[in-house]
């Protein structure tokens, strides 16, 4: 799945699949500006920060079981966020600072150093990098990924896939390559 925000004409987080069908609204409603959007694998959980209403709030993969971690002037300006075991990790874009916000409480808010220039923040871990069974994208006996001549996009699961072309090029009818 691909998650992601917008706050045009409609504020709302959504996710779809890897091509970009199945889109679907997890939340729509008590939102402005979601920016920063961070996933814990492990629990299926969304969390986000929303920069008009000053608040980082969290959702389940299917919009349920929501609720606000911390809002409040302390959290502005926030650009940036990642999720490892306890805590968010977000960047103040005002002060440069990296903060730690405890995800469970949110009364725990420490800033842990400054960088110059940071706006986003990413923690990389084993754990979270689950390990790749087969699926429909490999590259076939002849060096092309899941038979596709250009892109080959993970579908509504691991053994489907949707081929794409680059920029200026269409689909066969044969699903596959690319003129």
């Amino acid at each position: 799945k691909l998650f992601f925000t917008d706050y045009g004409n409609a504020a709302k987080v959504e996710r779809c699949d890897m091509d970009g069908m199945n889109r679907t609204w997890i939340v729509d409603s008590k939102i402005e500006q979601p920016t920063a959007l961070a996933l814990d694998l492990v629990n299926k959980y969304v969390y986000w920060v929303d920069i008009y209403l000053d608040s980082v709030e969290v959702v389940d993969y299917h919009g349920r079981k929501r609720h606000t971690i911390i809002k409040g002037r302390q959290i502005r300006h926030l650009c940036g966020l990642a999720v490892f075991e306890s805590y968010l990790y977000t960047v103040n874009s005002d002060n440069l600072s990296i903060l730690r916000i405890n995800r469970y409480n949110g009364t725990d808010v420490q800033s842990l150093a400054r960088l110059d220039n940071a706006k986003e923040i990413r923690v990389y871990q084993k754990r979270t990098q689950t390990a790749v069974r087969s699926h429909a994208c490999e590259v076939d006996p002849y060096g092309m990924p899941g038979g596709c001549s250009h892109l080959c996009l993970l579908s509504s699961n691991y053994k489907a896939r949707t081929c794409r072309c680059r920029t200026g090029f269409i689909l066969g009818s044969d699903g596959r390559s690319c003129k």
